[in-house]
């Protein structure tokens, strides 16, 4: 075995293989810390680019999903105008059924006159003040409404819905129905049907809607779901393998350590043999 003082390539051998170990010591720590296998880029270069066009595609789901919940609660919020109006028009007839009979006379068909003329008038404020944000709902604006309901573009993740709702007390002809005598009480109940059957089909309509828009929710949650895991299947770092490589490393440091010592002592024993000169 030669001994040599000018350089001792036996400690910069073990000095780089140390500096592997310590290498991935720092790497095993920033994985099991952050809980990903990609540190960097460079990591995995082909990974890292299609884990990124996943993140932004469960992004872009999630908040569809989200577009998809808010376009419900639009629904919802005439649905909710519909049934006060609908639970208006049974006791319209209720009171119009009361009035058509000679129980009562004028006097008493004139008191439910006055409730039937007031519930009319709250029919028509409720189609008016049904709202959601500055839209109205149920006075048949006709607007079209575009929801985004994909991560991407193209007509597959638009729903489209046009509100044509209109339950105003004149659409649904309500307007001038009075019950002041025994002949306009009979007369009302054809009107007050046919604002029934108006009514119905209306709420019928924002039914299929939510219904859709339901489906849409739920389809987007496992899709939402699916594309997260397949990302974490790129990115998420394994504990037990990493776990396993950072034990390797650290063993590998403390031979690294023990080898340089060990290395540095033969230009020691060289020197040694010098002192007999």
């Amino acid at each position: 075995m030669a001994f040599r003082i000018a350089s001792n390539t036996t400690s910069l051998a073990a000095g780089r293989y140390l500096e592997v170990a310590q290498r991935q010591i720092d790497h095993s720590l920033q994985s099991l810390s952050s809980g990903s296998r990609v540190v960097r880029a460079g990591d995995d270069a082909a990974g890292f680019a299609i884990s990124e066009g996943l993140r932004g595609q469960v992004g872009g789901t999630k908040q569809a999903k989200f577009n998809a919940e808010s376009a419900v609660g639009l629904v919802q919020t005439a649905e909710g105008g519909l049934n006060e109006q609908n639970n208006i028009l049974v006791r319209l007839r209720e009171l119009a059924v009361y009035a058509a009979s000679d129980t009562i006379g004028d006097d008493e068909r004139g008191f439910l006159n006055s409730e039937f003329k007031g519930l009319t008038q709250e029919f028509d404020r409720i189609a008016k003040s049904t709202r959601y944000g500055a839209k109205q709902l149920l006075t048949g604006t006709g607007e079209a409404f575009q929801f985004q309901v994909g991560a991407f573009k193209g007509e597959e993740n638009v729903i489209k819905f046009n509100l044509d709702a209109n339950t105003t007390s004149s659409d649904v002809g309500l307007s001038g129905v009075q019950i002041n005598s025994q002949g306009d009480a009979l007369d009302s109940l054809d009107s007050i049907d046919k604002a029934i059957l108006h009514v119905a089909g209306t709420r019928a309509t924002f039914g299929a809607m939510q219904s859709r828009l339901q489906h849409t929710i739920d389809a987007l949650g496992v899709q939402a779901e699916n594309l997260d895991a397949a990302r974490g299947h790129i990115v998420d770092v394994d504990v037990a393998e990493e776990s396993a490589k950072l034990a390797q490393a650290q063993l590998q440091q403390q031979a690294g350590i023990a080898v340089i010592a060990q290395a540095n002592s033969s230009s020691s024993r060289a020197l040694r043999l010098l002192e007999n000169v």
